[in-house]
């Protein structure tokens, strides 16, 4: 009979949202819990992204807004079926739709304070059947860190904004100087900053604050032992079941027993350059905006337990650029809000247009990494001209009327009189950047993007201007006023987006399809539940923080009780 130095109920590897979701429900059970983070701190990628959940037929949905049809009518139209992608089926697909509102009223029934998104962030492909135009996103409201206390306040992961606003507000304000509504919300944020230094109050938004909300929560309600520093090395077997873990307490090994199961949460592959080139070459872990810990452990481990793993080619895009100082950027200067700009196209070496430069972050990243196969597009090539730098920020590095200068000096940006001599300047053939360019400007004066359909999506509009009167929507504008400007776009990620195979109640799967008793999954230590698409903002968290549900109401023996 295996041997352990200690035992609990349930033994969580990682401390990302889905760890914390299957704590709360373990506790209700009235079971033992440690969650064992190789880092030393709590949050895991969650703290660092935005912390969004697509969650359909949320609390916060107004009636008749959505429906558990529509929400898998929409990702059965999304999500392809298929030998490549056994994370997805219309069985798994299904089960997030009916269970996460569920996990929703849960979380919020253990006094973690949540709210919708907005009322207008639209599915990624708000264009197919069942796809929702307004919103089906929830994220956490800004959270005091202090209110972790001395022990914990420094153990959460730092967010990538740390100010008292949430996260819708903070995404109008770049539109500050056409509204003033926008001006008064921007002083009610300043304000509410200066009063929080005065206070003693340190705040945090986004991924941050969901995690200090779930981490307050699992500490008030004694639903969890939290170790950090704790890498887990092996999973305990005993013969077919997983039985408990090796991790590391005082400097030695430890083995951990887990009576109910395991909870895989472990995070990706990001930060393995070995993994990527093996599994998703032409991408660099340097371009990631992944934490320093994901770097595939316990993909490694489960594979050499039975586990399959799946879609290892597949990540979550964030298309970023090498702009000065993105080296030791905690957050990799991302070109979403470039590209899907009016007065703004992306181009291939070749200076050729080659896809709609809104839309998905995920798809985004993926059509760069498929057109680098035949032409050579990374980096490609963002196009812009002097209308655009006179109204919008570029790749979050501020407006140009303040940093143009250096951007110039240090090589990164390029500007030109004109477009033929930009694409000399990038090494660009001249006379098919020139023919891009009028050809996009013909599409803008007739109305319609002829070749990638950009703007006919609601979502692609979101990543507008929604103060931009000069197109034929909020994200066609001419690119006519010299001087003409671009920088280089790459490839980058959030994190990797393949795994291990799950089933339906989060349990891992071999090869053969048989379950291995006692090990369970989530996030993107799994090949995703939404297969090789991201339909909507938050489909990693929110998934991650169902499915880890899920796993711990399985475990627990509760069925389709709700706790």
């Amino acid at each position: 009979m295996t041997q352990f130095d200690e035992t609990f109920d349930w033994v969580v590897v990682g401390s990302g949202a889905g760890s914390m979701a299957s704590a709360l429900l373990m506790k209700q059970a009235g079971k033992s819990v440690v969650i064992l983070e190789k880092a030393p701190w709590v949050g895991g990628t969650t703290c660092k992204s935005g912390g969004v959940m697509w969650i359909p037929g949320n609390r916060f949905m107004d009636p008749g807004e959505d429906s558990l049809e529509k929400a898998c009518q929409y990702l059965d139209a999304v999500v392809p079926d298929g030998p490549d992608s056994p994370g997805t089926s219309p069985a798994r697909r299904r089960t997030y739709a009916v269970e996460a509102p569920k996990m929703l009223d849960f979380i919020v029934a253990q006094g973690v304070r949540m709210e919708r998104g907005s009322t207008f962030w639209p599915d990624y492909y708000d264009e197919l059947p069942g796809g929702v135009k307004t919103s089906r996103t929830v994220t956490a409201l800004p959270f005091d860190k202090k209110q972790l206390g001395k022990e914990w306040a420094p153990k959460l992961r730092q967010g990538f904004l740390e100010v008292p606003v949430r996260l819708d507000d903070g995404m109008k304000l770049p539109f500050m100087k056409h509204s003033w509504a926008i001006k008064r919300l921007f002083l009610k944020i300043a304000l509410k900053v200066v009063a929080g230094k005065l206070t003693g109050k340190h705040w945090v938004t986004a991924g941050a604050a969901l995690q200090g909300r779930m981490l307050k929560a699992v500490l008030d309600k004694e639903a969890a032992q939290i170790r950090t520093d704790s890498p887990v090395s092996e999973v305990i077997m005993d013969g077919d079941r997983a039985v408990g873990v090796v991790t590391i307490r005082d400097g030695k090994p430890w083995r951990v027993g887990a009576k109910l199961g395991v909870l895989m949460n472990a995070g990706g592959f990001s930060m393995n350059q070995a993994m990527r080139d093996k599994h998703m070459p032409g991408t660099q872990s340097k371009w990631s905006n992944g934490i320093e810990s994901d770097t595939g452990d316990m993909h490694v481990e489960l594979a050499a337990k039975g586990a399959q793993l799946a879609q290892m080619d597949q990540m979550v895009g964030f298309q970023m650029t090498e702009a000065p100082g993105w080296a030791t950027d905690y957050v990799k200067p991302g070109t979403q809000s470039t590209t899907g700009k009016p007065h703004a196209i992306q181009v291939d070496q070749t200076g050729v247009r080659y896809m709609n430069e809104g839309g998905s972050y995920e798809e985004f990243c993926e059509n760069m990494l498929v057109r680098n196969r035949t032409v050579p597009a990374i980096p490609s090539w963002a196009i812009m001209d002097q209308q655009f730098m006179d109204e919008y920020a570029v790749a979050g590095r501020g407006t140009a009327r303040k940093n143009m200068a250096q951007w110039l000096a240090s090589g990164w940006m390029h500007r030109a009189d004109t477009i033929e001599a930009l694409g000399a300047s990038i090494d660009v053939p001249a006379d098919a950047l020139k023919g891009t360019v009028e050809r996009w400007n013909g599409f803008v004066r007739g109305g319609r993007d002829e070749d990638f359909q950009r703007g006919v999506r609601a979502y692609d509009n979101w990543l507008g201007d929604p103060f931009f009167k000069d197109g034929p929507n909020q994200c066609m504008g001419t690119i006519e006023k010299g001087p003409f400007y671009a920088i280089p776009i790459v490839p980058g990620d959030v994190g990797t987006y393949g795994g291990v195979v799950c089933d339906c109640d989060s349990r891992v799967l071999r090869e053969d399809g048989s379950v291995i008793e006692g090990l369970y999954a989530c996030g993107v230590t799994t090949a995703s539940p939404m297969g090789r698409v991201y339909p909507g903002a938050g489909a990693s968290v929110g998934p991650s923080m169902t499915f880890g549900w899920i796993a711990a109401k399985h475990a627990a023996g509760l069925g389709n009780q709700l706790a």
